[in-house]
């Protein structure tokens, strides 16, 4: 009964650890190091893109050459904004951020941002050189003036912001479809005024040469 006893205890030390084994074994463990943390990738450079500029200033409904431009996208943190040059100088023209109240929207290879100024509107046109380029700046303006915040927090208020420019930038189109009608209507009625004028001296005028009968 004895031996049978000791075969157990025996049999039970070989299957528990011991103690100097585990501890080497923690040690072991803290000496291997953890491996690096993965790099966080790094966002695309952002390539510069180069533009025709036209603004349209409020009440006004003729497009004014600027120049040539060079818009580039600046990143702080998680927020960016898109900032438009002057080439020769360098000298900001206007700057597209979450804080910019715009609508932006494509037209052949012109990008058109309406922004939004209290009741009025100044409208800017980007020309880029090929659609692909175009593409890419109307992205890049609607990443950079996207409020991810407030359509996180209150999306409520967020689709509100949205009508509230959307209506103002209709209303403006809207009037200057009124002026450009009521201005159509003005050169018509004062070229019908002309012709009927050139009319009626055509006919109480006398053909060229003397009267007859004055003897010459």
């Amino acid at each position: 009964m004895m031996d049978e006893t000791m075969e157990v205890d025996i049999a039970m030390d070989g299957a528990l650890p011991h103690p100097q084994s585990q501890t080497r074994d923690v040690q072991e463990l803290g000496s291997i190091q953890a491996p690096p943390p993965m790099p966080v990738p790094s966002r695309e450079n952002f390539r510069d893109i180069q533009v025709k500029v036209h603004i349209r200033r409020p009440e006004r409904d003729s497009w004014v050459y600027m120049g040539r431009g060079l818009v580039t996208q600046e990143v702080t943190g998680h927020s960016s904004r898109v900032v438009v040059r002057t080439v020769s100088t360098g000298k900001v023209m206007t700057v597209f951020s979450e804080t910019s109240d715009l609508q932006a929207e494509k037209r052949g290879n012109f990008v058109v941002v309406g922004c939004v100024e209290g009741s009025r509107v100044v409208s800017w046109s980007l020309n880029a050189l090929n659609n692909s380029e175009t593409l890419r700046l109307l992205a890049s303006i609607e990443l950079a003036c996207y409020r991810c915040k407030q359509a996180l927090q209150d999306p409520r208020l967020h689709s509100k912001g949205r009508r509230r420019i959307e209506r103002v930038i209709k209303d403006d189109r809207r009037r200057r479809h009124r002026r450009r009608k009521d201005q159509e209507a003005l050169i018509d009625a004062f070229a019908k005024q002309n012709l009927s004028t050139e009319a009626g001296s055509m006919e109480g005028g006398h053909p060229g040469g003397p009267p007859s009968g004055t003897g010459i």
